[in-house]
């Protein structure tokens, strides 16, 4: 299990880790500490073949304001020193893009800049319907970052996308669940159990084949469709050897639940 820091919590129970960004007294604005201390608990994760799906919330009452603006007042950088600050998020972002296990955003509150931008870069994303949204980077004169430029239009389109960007407005969750920024939206006091039994039951599947899938459905956007075909004949042939899939079959022969290993 990844090391604890004051910025980052951990905790891991029946396949599930969750993953807790935790600076609440500034909304888990991302300073320089925590994203060095998230792009290592991300490390550490997902080298442990006992997560089966990776749970990213915030402590306290929001997701993340993104970057800690209170550190921007006095702006001295470079523009060198400006892009090395955005490379540290970018590493914890690909980090994030690339888990082998299904990964879910629970956001609560506010998750705008780079913290909305951190929930897109999870596979599934589920919010309490006092949650906002926002690409609120043009407000202080930069572009999004984070992975906005990418995850954004993949989610909602590419004009929908410029829109955001464009106005910086702060979208409700209800907004951003009709337009397909998250998956679902559920009441605030029933947030951690809608979100952990969505866990649950993801881990509760075959652990190579959701990795696998993941890895097709992520690559597909740069395929055409023969190659895709290509790269769904090889994995299934290796899903089809697989002793999971023996298990699935009887499984369902047997009308009972099945109990995959991830062999």
């Amino acid at each position: 299990m990844a090391p604890e820091t004051p910025t980052i919590l951990t905790a891991w129970a029946d396949g599930v880790a969750t993953l807790t960004l935790n600076r609440p007294e500034v909304r888990n604005a991302l300073d320089m500490a925590m994203r060095r201390d998230l792009e290592a608990a991300l490390a550490a994760l997902d080298g442990d073949a006992d997560v089966r799906v990776l749970v990213v919330r915030g402590a306290g009452e929001h997701f993340s304001s993104g970057g800690d603006v209170k550190l921007m007042r006095d702006n001295t950088m470079t523009a060198a020193e400006g892009q090395s600050r955005v490379e540290a998020i970018n590493r914890a972002i690909m980090a994030l893009a690339r888990f082998r296990a299904p990964t879910i955003a629970m956001v609560d509150g506010a998750a705008v800049g780079a913290g909305c931008n951190l929930a897109l870069a999870c596979d599934l994303v589920v919010a309490s319907d006092r949650a906002r949204f926002g690409e609120v980077f043009a407000r202080i004169g930069l572009i999004p970052d984070a992975g906005g430029t990418y995850f954004l239009p993949r989610r909602v389109g590419l004009a929908r996308a410029k829109e955001l960007v464009f106005t910086a407005d702060i979208i409700e969750a209800r907004e951003a669940e009709r337009i397909g920024l998250v998956n679902r939206v559920v009441p605030a006091v029933e947030l951690e159990r809608e979100t952990l039994a969505l866990a649950r039951r993801i881990a509760d599947g075959p652990p190579r084949v959701l990795a696998a899938a993941k890895a097709l459905l992520d690559r597909a956007p740069g395929l055409d469709l023969e190659s895709a075909l290509h790269w769904e004949a090889l994995t299934q042939g290796a899903m089809i050897a697989a002793a999971d899939h023996r298990e699935g079959l009887r499984a369902f022969f047997e009308k009972r639940p099945p109990r995959f290993t991830g062999a």
